[in-house]
């Protein structure tokens, strides 16, 4: 169950075999393992991020990391964690990917900006039409320095003495504490954002994605102009 992604990034030796003797370098080159090492981790309780992601943390060694929720995808270049990893190098700091000023801004967290319209001060999460600190909305990519994980650890530590160690927590607890510090800045997001979160964002996704691929799109023109 839920092995589609450690599936779909493990190698192919059999089908590597049978490219070569045919000498299919086009097919051989699409299930080509990538250049990099994957680990995979399951959160066995559902207790929130703050807990998936110290599950993660054994493998995320002493620097800055990249987190990616699934329902967010970013198509366009440079690709998102790139323009965080810039944003970083520039800066040191952690970074928020955001969006400006969506439609249905309020079912978002919402920046609240320093003076220098860089770094974040605080979040407001769903706050109510007309309360909005900023138009600046936060999406699901990160990029999280070290100290970040510290603070974690530390709000897990007093999630588990508090009145609901069973509950799940998040990671607003250690964000929040680099926010006091002056340590949170966020990069405006360079491409198209599509939340697949619900149904309407599900399917332009699909239509985006095909239409990036010239034997795709054909079957997409073909099958629009089929309903029209």
């Amino acid at each position: 169950r839920k092995k589609a992604l450690e599936d779909f990034l493990d190698r192919e030796i059999e089908l590597e075999s049978v490219f070569s003797r045919e000498g299919n370098t086009g097919k051989l080159a699409a299930v080509k393992p990538y250049d990099a090492e994957f680990f995979f981790v399951r959160q066995r309780e559902m207790k929130g991020t703050g807990h998936a992601l110290l599950s993660a943390r054994p493998f995320v060694g002493t620097g800055p990391v990249v987190v990616a929720y699934p329902d967010d995808i970013h198509m366009g270049e440079p690709p998102l964690a790139l323009q965080l990893v810039r944003a970083w190098e520039k800066t040191g700091c952690s970074v928020l990917a955001t969006i400006h000023d969506p439609p249905e801004i309020n079912r978002y967290g919402i920046l609240d900006l320093a003076a220098d319209n860089l770094h974040v001060k605080d979040m407001a999460e769903k706050p109510a039409p007309g309360t909005e600190p900023s138009r600046e909305v936060s999406i699901g990519r990160y990029l999280y320095t070290p100290d970040f994980f510290d603070y974690l650890e530390e709000g897990w530590r007093k999630h588990l003495a508090g009145p609901n160690p069973e509950g799940e927590y998040y990671h607003l607890y250690a964000l929040k504490k680099l926010m006091e510090q002056n340590k949170v800045v966020y990069k405006r997001t360079e491409g198209l954002r599509l939340d697949t979160g619900e149904p309407e964002g599900y399917l332009r996704a699909f239509i985006a994605y095909a239409a990036g691929i010239p034997e795709l799109r054909r079957v997409l023109v073909e099958s629009i102009k089929g309903l029209s």
